[in-house]
């Protein structure tokens, strides 16, 4: 059985600061290597649950962040951008299911440093009226491969924003929020504990779980975080402006509407 983890930083225990998340600094030096831990919690999960293969996709940034040495020697990671499924990377290659590490709640919410995709872009991102973070949109992303989310680990908030979509998924809480950078965490050496025994539990139940999916066409609804980045996408000729920082498009499934949400937030570092 193959599973893929999906890992990013902003659910890691121990990390609340925007500094934690950029590299060039002492802090985020830190915090990628709490990060590579509890990847590497996982991977030991995984094969604790009779896993014959690991695939651990870098989704944080650059996609450059997890220290290949760091990791369980016996996971194959996938690094560096662009890449088309992004953070959903590897749920071609056959996995049956997906575990996201280290996940954050959604743009505008409650959780320790929410954001959905691109937090200078992007304020609120729904597909066909329901809004999504991160979670929702690569979760479906997983689906339309017919690869189900088994396991989640972050903050309280991102739990509760995620359990009615993921109602079996298995959420792993290791750290409660307080604020946008402040709350209560579980030691390094607990959270990646519960990660591992976590993981074990969800891939040990994999065979049979369902996926998310969502049937196309889709219409895609993007509230922006200034007018200009509104002004700036809408330079593509098949969005259509709602208002000043509202913006839609139309995807025929949902690897056409992440792809789409990708290059936008690319084109977004030209404001920057």
């Amino acid at each position: 059985m193959k599973i893929l983890i999906s890992v990013d930083i902003e659910g890691v225990a121990g990390v609340y600061h925007p500094e934690q998340t950029r590299a060039g600094n002492p802090e985020y030096e830190r915090a990628r290597r709490l990060m590579a831990a509890e990847a590497t919690a996982a991977i030991a999960g995984a094969f604790d649950a009779g896993a014959s293969t690991v695939y651990v996709n870098d989704s944080h940034g650059g996609f450059r962040n997890l220290p290949p040495d760091l990791l369980d020697a016996r996971a194959q990671a996938i690094q560096g951008k662009p890449r088309y499924l992004s953070m959903a990377s590897g749920v071609e290659l056959g996995v049956a299911g997906m575990v996201c590490i280290g996940y954050h709640g959604r743009a505008q919410g409650r959780g320790i440093l929410a954001h959905t995709i691109n937090s200078f872009a992007f304020a609120r991102i729904a597909f066909n009226g329901q809004e999504l973070g991160e979670l929702g949109i690569y979760g479906l992303l997983a689906g339309q491969y017919g690869v189900p989310v088994i396991a989640a680990s972050g903050d309280d908030q991102f739990i509760a924003e995620h359990q009615a979509l993921f109602p079996a998924t298995r959420f792993i809480q290791v750290k409660q929020a307080q604020g946008a950078h402040s709350g209560v965490s579980l030691s390094p050496e607990a959270a990646c504990a519960a990660i591992r025994a976590g993981v074990a539990q969800a891939v040990a139940q994999a065979p049979g779980a369902a996926p998310l999916t969502m049937a196309g066409p889709i219409v895609v609804d993007l509230q922006t975080q200034t007018v200009a980045l509104a002004d700036l996408f809408c330079q593509w000729p098949t969005l259509e402006r709602l208002a000043g920082d509202a913006l839609r498009f139309n995807a025929p499934d949902t690897e056409s509407a992440v792809r789409m949400l990708n290059g936008l937030s690319a084109m977004s570092s030209m404001l920057r």
